[in-house]
């Protein structure tokens, strides 16, 4: 996705945004953009981030924060992807932040999601891993219950999530029934959460060649 289409999907993305609301703040390059943009709006917001990252940004660019002790609902969350189906259902999870990504999306009454076009798919998994967090202890034996899986890394080290756990990337190839598997990943032991976001976006805004548009689920 290059830094033109994310910006206008985030610019986009602004417009749904309004004084007096409780924003969940997503993660990654996309929803950092927005972050920063949102910081330039001067709207009176207060922010609920997914990671110590995106508050790092938000407090860089004066967007205030809160957190659910003292606001348990959030309005809208805006939240990047790493596959997008036909459904509006999604993979995420590519920057780590998956498991805190998922506990503000459901906390909030509207998720928006911002991506480029090359992240839309006919079916989820087609190509992208679906990330798994893991207590450390769990994952050797949750790797023999996926099969296909590996420990991430980064720069020759275990990758550690802000909650202090491994992820692990399964390839599993594509999805024939996206709920199923998300309650399936969650319900194995030692599983903090997976990357499988079912039934969660309200909203997808789609940045490509032809301009900015909004893709609504259907059954809202």
């Amino acid at each position: 996705m290059s830094d033109d289409l994310k910006k206008q999907a985030a610019l986009a993305a602004l417009e749904e945004i309004r004084d007096g609301m409780i924003v969940g703040l997503g993660s990654g390059s996309t929803a950092a953009i927005f972050i920063r943009e949102l910081g330039k709006a001067g709207l009176k917001v207060l922010g609920v981030p997914s990671s110590q990252e995106s508050a790092r940004i938000a407090e860089e660019v004066g967007v205030s924060l809160t957190t659910f002790k003292d606001h348990p609902q959030l309005d809208i969350t805006i939240h990047g992807a790493d596959e997008v189906s036909p459904q509006l259902d999604l993979i995420k999870g590519r920057g780590g932040a998956l498991v805190r990504e998922k506990i503000v999306a459901h906390a909030s009454k509207r998720v928006v999601i911002i991506v480029d076009e090359s992240k839309l798919v006919d079916r989820l998994g087609s190509r992208t891993a679906i990330p798994v967090e893991v207590i450390p202890l769990a994952a050797p034996r949750v790797l023999i219950q996926l099969g296909n899986a590996r420990v991430r890394e980064r720069n020759g080290q275990l990758f550690v999530s802000d909650n202090g756990n491994a992820l692990l990337d399964w390839n599993h190839g594509a999805i024939e029934d996206t709920a199923g598997l998300e309650k399936q990943l969650k319900a194995m032991t030692g599983v903090v959460d997976s990357g499988i976001f079912a039934g969660v976006a309200s909203c997808v805004i789609v940045a490509g060649s032809a301009g900015v548009r909004k893709l609504y689920r259907s059954s809202m």
